[in-house]
């Protein structure tokens, strides 16, 4: 029953408000509310009140530039007086005289090495003196008949009294016999031996035979 009696309560309502929006819009209510309204919304927007004004914070001191000061230079100082050394000695100061100092003996001089004494001056020997009497190169009579002719060059080894002790071919004449030949010539031979500083000494000597047809 509750129920219902509340059902009926809630639709009774909304009937009764649909009756008098209708006996308003009748009569012109409506109308006249929605004038009223309208102009106040409009007033409010004219009427606006302005924003508020802000101010710039206040910047803090430590940001502030500072002027910068110029460097002042100090004036140099002005130079001391030199001192002035004092010749005059100390009233406790010890007196005394100086002594030279002796020189220190000079020392003598290494002796110089003595230089090299130069090589002494070498006399070859040789075969053209006039009281040797050296016979000429006997020519092998079979070398003539063939035509044989030829230098042969005689590698003679000559002692300290000029007499040779050893002989042998250096160059060959291109003919044995003349090449003997000559060996033999020179081992005949007396020579005017080397000499060294004056002083005759033994040593290997060359002498050319000569041997021509004429």
């Amino acid at each position: 029953m509750r129920t219902l009696d509340r059902n009926v309560v809630i639709t009774g309502s909304v009937v009764l408000f649909h009756v008098a929006a209708l006996w308003a819009l009748q009569t012109g209510l409506l109308r006249r509310a929605v004038e009223v309204v309208v102009p106040v919304e409009m007033i409010s927007e004219l009427f606006t009140p302005p924003a508020p004004k802000v101010e710039p914070r206040p910047v803090p001191p430590e940001t502030v530039a500072q002027p910068v000061k110029k460097a002042v230079r100090a004036p140099a100082p002005a130079p001391l007086p030199a001192a002035i050394p004092d010749s005059r000695p100390a009233p406790n100061a010890a007196t005394g005289t100086s002594q030279p100092v002796p020189a220190p003996a000079p020392v003598a001089a290494a002796p110089a090495e003595p230089a090299p004494a130069a090589p002494a001056r070498y006399e070859p020997p040789s075969s053209q003196a006039d009281y040797l009497n050296n016979p000429k190169p006997a020519y092998p009579p079979l070398s003539k008949r063939l035509g044989e002719q030829g230098v042969v060059m005689v590698r003679v080894y000559i002692g300290a009294d000029g007499v040779p002790q050893k002989a042998e071919v250096a160059k060959s004449s291109g003919f044995d016999r003349l090449d003997q030949a000559g060996i033999n010539t020179v081992m005949t031979w007396r020579f005017v031996p080397g000499k060294r500083g004056g002083v005759a000494e033994a040593g290997w000597w060359q002498v050319p035979i000569n041997f021509v047809l004429e």
